[in-house]
């Protein structure tokens, strides 16, 4: 299958599930689920569920479970980009080519939707899930809740946040992206090879090998892209990270450094999926966009 068949059909199913009237809440706070809504369902590259779908394949899983385990991770990285966008963190004014969700609504009703976002994924999650063992389920909450916290993205965050008009070394920067970045992509391959019962800790190895490379390669190509590209491709605020005066890949390695890093990244990851034989091809495929990509 070519990458933009199986991207056709990951969607369709990501979409589809979605969609669902039971996903998002359907309260009384009707200026909150809008908001929800706004930052949950606003475009994007979506590589996070692709990765679920994808991992799920690779272990020759049921997608169906996979659809809940994309849905889940999704809601955490909108609700973690809500926040990542707040004055309080990058001030950010564009999104996937949009206002934030703050510009869009308020500061308030942000904070609201990002923390609403979150603890839906979780409840998601929570439900029982036709043909799933609950200790499935329980693995898959246990990945999530432990990429999504002070050991995964939300510590990345705050070492991004303690590097602003600092001097760290590659070290460092690795550290920060491997936490802001990597763990939540690593969790996505993870949650998809979680939905196969039988999982075997060789598969699942060479699963968190590739993971780790694709995470920091998608992290290097964001530092390359904020040099070369411009606002409207991106689709948001094109070398804001130099105007905060972040550190970057681009900034440490140079762009020859960063492009050489990317590359031999990608090699990583491709190496690592070697064992799994043409089940992993569209992991194969993510990893090949993921460093060709242009926003």
């Amino acid at each position: 299958m070519e990458f933009r068949q199986f991207q056709s059909m990951a969607l369709a199913r990501f979409d589809a599930a979605m969609n669902s009237p039971s996903v998002l809440p359907q309260a009384h706070a009707q200026r909150l689920i809008a908001a929800m809504k706004y930052s949950l369902l606003n475009g994007g590259k979506r590589i996070r569920p692709l990765l679920v779908y994808a991992s799920a394949q690779a272990c020759q899983a049921n997608l169906h479970h996979a659809d809940v385990a994309a849905l889940a991770i999704e809601m955490v990285h909108a609700y973690s980009l809500v926040h990542d966008d707040l004055p309080a963190m990058d001030d950010d004014d564009l999104r996937r080519g949009q206002p934030t969700c703050h510009i869009a609504f308020d500061e308030a009703c942000a904070i609201l939707a990002g923390d609403a976002l979150q603890t839906e994924a979780f409840s998601l999650l929570s439900r029982p899930i036709d043909g799933l063992l609950p200790a499935q389920q329980l693995s898959m909450l246990q990945t999530l809740a432990f990429a999504s916290g002070a050991y995964g993205m939300a510590g990345g965050q705050s070492l991004d946040l303690e590097a602003v008009n600092q001097t760290v070394d590659l070290a460092y920067l690795e550290t920060m992206h491997n936490h802001k970045t990597g763990a939540l992509i690593k969790a996505a391959v993870i949650m998809g090879a979680q939905c196969q019962a039988s999982l075997d800790s060789q598969t699942k190895a060479a699963l968190e090998s590739y993971a780790d490379a694709i995470g920091l390669a998608f992290q290097v190509q964001d530092d390359i892209l904020d040099v070369t590209s411009d606002t409207q491709t991106l689709g948001k605020t094109q070398g804001a990270d130099a105007a905060l005066n972040k550190p970057t890949y681009v900034s440490l390695l140079g762009l020859d450094g960063a492009q050489l890093k990317a590359k031999q990244l990608h090699e990583s990851a491709l190496d690592a999926l070697s064992s799994l034989g043409e089940h992993a091809q569209a992991l194969k495929q993510i990893a090949n966009y993921i460093i060709d990509r242009v926003n």
